[in-house]
């Protein structure tokens, strides 16, 4: 299978994935506690709407609708049986988008965690595991996908099962994990320990690193510690458009676009290659955000300070190396 996304990643400095699914889905009418995922075979107008915004407002990767698309998950809804079907469904659609978009666009296979919690301290086995991310994969694989992409993992195990499922696969993938818990995954890793385990995989990714969280400040704290490790896989930072807030009955998330462009151009400052947003980011973000990335030249690595002045304060002391006791060094109010 070509790599069109090493291809890009080889011929650009930046790339800008996607922003939030689930934020995209609600606005179109999802209801909470539905699967998403089943709107791939029920409403596949909207899903194609999803896709084809993302990619009118510049981005040059989009995920597809099948994060929760795994057999754990999708028994909840008793659709177990519909992995392979449902990830197919997601991948052609968006390779329909991604195949009329006039230029170099990626699709990217969502691949989120099972829910389960792994052995010792849950009943999800490794071997387990990598049976449900496989059989993901090759539905994603099948539907054209271009690269697997692993998501809000917080457990090494679990990310080091859905590593050997992209090889049992066949197919190139990247792997970003959720730091939401003082600078750590829900599971304790820290930025550090996360840039270790992938340097140790004998089936790496073409590019890793963090999405989700709990606010863009945290997120970027975070690719710094990735990027003080030293490795030389590009960086990801996919981070949420703000702090979520409860309105009108809604989670509603604050970042403005403006704020999102100034995350933007910062995530390439710290150092990350493929830009995104997460959970609240809509294409009225990402054209701010695409916008930024081409107006604002490469500047040197910014500061703690220099964060927060932009995009607010942390949510917590630690700072993601594994270091508890680093004083939050701003508390400003947000801008943008």
């Amino acid at each position: 299978m070509s790599d069109r996304l090493s291809r890009l990643l080889a011929e650009r400095d930046w790339l800008l994935a996607d922003g939030a699914t689930g934020t995209n889905l609600f606005n179109m009418g999802l209801q909470s506690g539905d699967a998403p995922e089943i709107w791939n075979v029920d409403r596949p107008d909207r899903i194609i709407a999803l896709y084809r915004g993302a990619v009118e407002a510049g981005s040059d990767l989009f995920l597809t609708n099948s994060f929760g698309a795994n057999a754990a998950r999708l028994k909840l809804h008793q659709a177990q049986h519909r992995v392979a079907e449902l990830n197919r469904v997601a991948a052609e659609l968006g390779r329909e988008i991604a195949d009329t978009a006039g230029r170099a666009v990626i699709v990217a296979g969502s691949m989120g965690p099972t829910g389960e919690i792994m052995e010792p301290m849950g009943a999800l086995s490794y071997a387990l595991a990598v049976e449900i991310f496989h059989e993901q994969a090759e539905g994603l694989k099948d539907g054209g996908a271009d690269v697997l992409w692993v998501e809000t993992i917080s457990a090494a195990d679990e990310y080091k099962a859905a590593a050997e499922a992209a090889r049992l696969a066949g197919m190139p993938w990247c792997g970003t994990m959720s730091f939401d818990t003082a600078g750590r995954t829900m599971m304790g890793l820290t930025s550090s320990d996360m840039a270790e385990m992938v340097g140790k995989l004998t089936y790496p990714p073409l590019a890793f690193g963090a999405n989700c969280g709990v606010g863009a400040s945290d997120l970027l704290r975070t690719v710094l510690g990735f990027a003080a490790a030293g490795s030389e896989l590009p960086i990801i930072a996919k981070g949420n458009a703000g702090i979520p807030k409860y309105v009108d009955g809604h989670i509603h998330y604050d970042g403005t676009p403006a704020l999102m462009a100034n995350y933007a151009v910062l995530a390439r400052d710290c150092g990350a290659t493929i830009i995104g947003g997460c959970c609240g980011t809509t294409p009225e973000h990402l054209r701010e955000m695409r916008a930024a990335l081409e107006a604002q030249p490469r500047g040197p690595r910014p500061t703690l300070d220099q964060i927060t002045d932009a995009l607010g304060p942390f949510s917590s002391a630690a700072d993601g190396t594994g270091a508890d006791d680093i004083p939050v060094r701003s508390r400003r109010r947000r801008r943008g």
